[in-house]
């Protein structure tokens, strides 16, 4: 590793994660590698069971392993079927003494790895074997950082919107410290005192805003509950501990070791550390490059880029501030062959000759032929999962947008496209919730607005890295979407769907707006939801019920 053990120990959090009985340790032995630390690899589970518990976990209130004791295990253990319960023991305990690398010839794939991987650099091998690590208690920021990586890794995390984030242990909130550089800069009771003025007005406001929307809205408490989440998630800081499990392979993995071992910042550093800590346990011939000399030489590299741009921007040009204040969607740049482009894409396949030559028939085509060609490409489309075609890949759109943070976290989603962000801050100033002005509710909202920039600005002029940690998530942010019209056909018809946010859901169809006037033969089979919903709207409970209990039936048929 590129940094000295002393020195990324010294940003791990700074409290117990959570308090386990010798009971509970014994069940989580054989599936968790480090149940009393902050990150864990997985293992000895079904595929189906991690799918539905990191899934479970991302909206449960607890973390993703007392969502295994509780919902998995002792729902078992403890339950009315005794021939069960002991079969699950029993399993249990064959695992703790056995485990499947013990039984099976573990040291013949390892040096398999070891001789291919790591002596002649063979990366496709790497991306055959992976396995599930959750994080709990990492800050959103280190979060962000650890989700922008694109390929290899599947993230689920818990959502803001529907968790109440209020909670403590040991008598404090949940948000990182960045304690030895606070310490540095003399902001260290500062940084506190406006992080727990923050947490105090989110707990504080959550019943005064419920009680508010019971009155004014006929949906059940628990949607009206998660509204408030939803309404308040606005005032957490970045720092706000959370939960994230991913899916990834070696390669993956690798990289991801690679991108924060020399991070600027110590919390990502650390990551680094216990991140190649639990692996080690699960995958260690896969990760044995990280000891090279090349490998940290390159993380090095990948840490020193965006320092070294800042530097010399500085010797170059003055650093600005540009903010408009409010949220906004840009085109910015588009292909000006765009329909030919993918009208060229259609016919393609269906011919024996040059792309030149399909791009040239496109150009020449009547309007109603080029009519003609679009509507048959999406005929019988009535669904927004029913996937459109690949020669919607051959032109692009640029979106710059500025948006609250919150809502951010939504479209970083879509990872597959190219998308980069400026630092998170409070340059472009804060939305305000329409609920909390109705409310009466919004002034101590904005007081802690006021108080994060106040702090932020300090940091900044020192760190802007380390600066990100406070800025609440109802700050604006810029970035920009560099996405192929196929990528634009699936976020906008998911994110504008009535269960989404208001904040991206407004993102999207101003997108739409927008890409109608370029695209008008295309545009019309994009199935953009327009409507305006101030409460998520799903179906009923007897529709879901329903379904879920047809496909159960039919689980059932199959076996």
């Amino acid at each position: 590793m590129a940094v000295e053990k002393s020195d990324f120990l010294a940003y791990r959090p700074d409290f117990p994660p959570e308090e386990w009985s010798k009971r509970d340790l014994d069940f989580l032995e054989p599936f968790a590698t480090n149940p009393q630390g902050f990150v864990s690899v997985i293992r000895n589970l079904p595929p189906e069971v991690v799918g539905a518990l990191c899934s479970r976990a991302s909206r449960a209130k607890n973390s993703l392993l007392r969502v295994l004791l509780d919902e998995y295990i002792y729902a078992i253990v403890d339950g009315e079927d005794e021939k069960l319960a002991g079969e699950l023991i029993q399993t249990i305990d064959f695992l703790k003494i056995h485990g499947f690398k013990n039984i099976l010839n573990n040291q013949r794939a390892q040096e398999f790895y070891a001789r291919w991987l790591s002596q002649y650099g063979d990366d496709s091998i790497a991306q055959m074997t992976g396995t599930h690590i959750v994080y709990w208690g990492i800050s959103q920021v280190a979060m962000k950082f650890l989700e922008d990586q694109r390929v290899g890794l599947e993230p689920i995390e818990k959502s803001t919107r529907y968790v109440n984030f209020g909670n403590k242990i040991d008598g404090r909130y949940l948000y990182y410290i960045p304690r030895p550089d606070l310490e540095n800069l003399n902001l260290l009771g500062e940084y506190q005192d406006t992080l727990d003025r923050m947490f105090d007005t989110y707990t504080k406001l959550l019943p005064q805003l419920i009680d508010w929307l019971t009155k004014n809205y006929k949906d059940k408490k628990s949607i009206l509950e998660k509204k408030a989440f939803d309404t308040l998630r606005g005032l957490l800081p970045m720092a706000t501990l959370g939960q994230v499990a991913f899916r990834g392979n070696a390669q993956a993995f690798e990289y991801l070791i690679n991108r924060t071992a020399a991070h600027n910042l110590g919390e990502f550093r650390w990551i680094a550390g216990a991140t190649k800590t639990e692996l080690d346990k699960e995958i260690p011939s896969l990760l044995l490059r990280l000891k090279d000399e090349k490998s940290i030489n390159y993380q090095k590299y990948l840490s020193g880029r965006r320092e070294k741009i800042r530097k010399c921007l500085n010797d170059i040009v003055d650093n600005e501030v540009e903010s408009i204040g409010q949220p906004q969607v840009k085109l910015i740049e588009s292909d000006p062959d765009i329909e030919n482009k993918i009208i060229a894409g259609i016919i393609f396949p269906e011919n024996h000759v040059s792309w030149e030559a399909c791009l040239d028939k496109a150009r020449r085509f009547s309007i109603s032929d080029r009519k003609k060609i679009i509507d048959e490409y999406f005929s019988g489309r009535s669904a927004r999962w029913y996937k459109v075609g690949r020669a919607l890949e051959n032109s692009y759109f640029r979106f710059e947008i500025i948006m609250n943070i919150g809502g951010y976290r939504d479209l970083h989603r879509h990872r597959m496209m190219t998308q980069d962000r400026q630092l998170f801050s409070t340059h472009h100033g804060y939305d305000l919730p329409v609920e909390l002005r109705e409310s009466g509710l919004a002034s101590e909202f904005e007081s802690v607005m006021i108080l994060a920039k106040k702090l932020f600005d300090k940091i900044e002029k020192s760190d802007p890295d380390l600066a990100q940690y406070v800025v609440p998530l109802a700050y604006r942010m810029r970035f920009y979407q560099w996405q192929n019209i196929r990528q634009l056909f699936w976020e906008t018809e998911l994110r504008t769907i009535s269960q989404g946010h208001p904040d991206y859901r407004h993102i999207e169809q101003e997108k739409y707006r927008l890409a109608k006037e370029r695209i008008p033969l295309i545009s019309e089979f994009l199935l953009a939801d327009m409507g305006n919903y101030s409460i998520a709207r799903r179906g009923t409970d007897k529709k879901i019920k329903d379904k879920e209990k047809r496909i159960i039936e039919g689980l059932r048929d199959k076996e």
